[in-house]
């Protein structure tokens, strides 16, 4: 039997004004008009990173906004195949990631040589790949999706395509419901969201009575069953916005209560706890730190760099989803 949690639970509250911006922040600050750079973040980066940052959203607002930058150098506080998205849809942009080694399980866990050879077996598969995957896997893949328009985009697929959806097993598991599409999945996921169980978000509700769970699809299938609500981090916005209720349990990695916090402001945020921590955070996402981004900035790397064939086989399935999201 599994263990409920004991510790006490993560809360970000209400707050009125922000903390005024440190030393740090106001050099990236200037360091970004020196270079003539925009700064994308992920909703999961950390709340100093978020506060500097000219955009903050999910993985699909983040390849329009990098797509349409026209400045010198993106600078992206996110995970490595966010950074090569950016790179892959507007090539001519320097792309900087604050620290190279900001990997993902997920991404990790759909090697590209092992699709191919999937793919060679099984002849005409339809390939849609959730957009947390490597650049060389979208390469193979026909059409790209982020967990706020998979739906929409498996819904596009011709019906008498056999559809292959990688790597994200739970995220497929949850659209083939939406949908009713029979797909195969890849045997992948996010180590984060796996760690969310049922025994304790149900300890978390039982605390907080009044308070709607809101979880993310990347979550396993008996804690989504039993969320009010199962969707993307940037509809989660628009969830905290109209719910009447005044206190929210978030079940997703913990970054996401920062943006919550500015964009929501009268209301509380409560983390989903996973069964060891009151929180949850991707150690992925959480390697970028405030200082790594100050010194991309002024050193100009690390740069996201691949093989131009790789970039172009690439570009066209995430030009699809993009086309199809409109």
């Amino acid at each position: 039997m599994t263990a409920t949690p004991n510790h006490e639970p993560y809360i970000v509250r209400p707050r009125n004004e922000p903390a005024p911006l440190s030393p740090i922040q106001e050099e990236i600050l200037a360091l970004k008009r020196e270079r003539n750079a925009v700064i994308l973040a992920h909703n999961y980066q950390i709340e100093s990173i978020q506060r500097i940052a000219d955009y903050v959203g999910d993985s699909l607002g983040l390849a329009y906004q990098a797509q349409q930058a026209q400045a010198d150098v993106i600078l992206f506080c996110g995970v490595h195949f966010m950074a090569e998205t950016a790179k892959i849809v507007n090539p001519a942009r320097t792309v900087l990631l604050p620290d190279l080694d900001a990997g993902c399980s997920l991404s990790d866990s759909c090697p590209a040589e092992q699709l191919a050879a999937y793919k060679a077996a099984h002849p005409g598969t339809y390939v849609v790949a959730y957009i947390n995957c490597s650049a060389a896997v979208k390469a193979l893949s026909d059409v790209i999706c982020t967990s706020g328009n998979a739906a929409k985009i498996v819904a596009r697929v011709p019906a008498n395509k056999k559809i292959l959806f990688v790597p994200d097993q739970n995220l497929g598991q949850w659209v083939r419901q939406k949908t009713g599409r029979d797909m195969r999945l890849w045997p992948g996921s996010c180590y984060a969201h796996v760690q969310f169980t049922v025994a304790a978000i149900e300890k978390i509700r039982a605390q907080f009575p009044g308070a709607p769970v809101v979880a993310h699809p990347e979550c396993v299938q008996a804690v989504r069953d039993i969320a009010d609500e199962v969707c993307s981090t940037e509809l989660m916005i628009g969830f905290a916005k109209k719910t009447p209720a005044r206190e929210i349990i978030v079940v997703t990695e913990s970054g996401m209560l920062h943006r919550l916090q500015r964009e929501v402001p009268d209301k509380t945020f409560i983390a989903g706890p996973t069964d060891t921590c009151a929180c949850n955070d991707c150690r992925f996402m959480k390697m970028n730190t405030i200082e790594k981004v100050r010194d991309a900035l002024k050193n100009m790397s690390p740069a996201i760099e691949m093989p131009e064939d790789v970039r172009a086989a690439a570009f066209a399935p995430i030009q699809r989803m993009l086309d199809w999201s409109k």
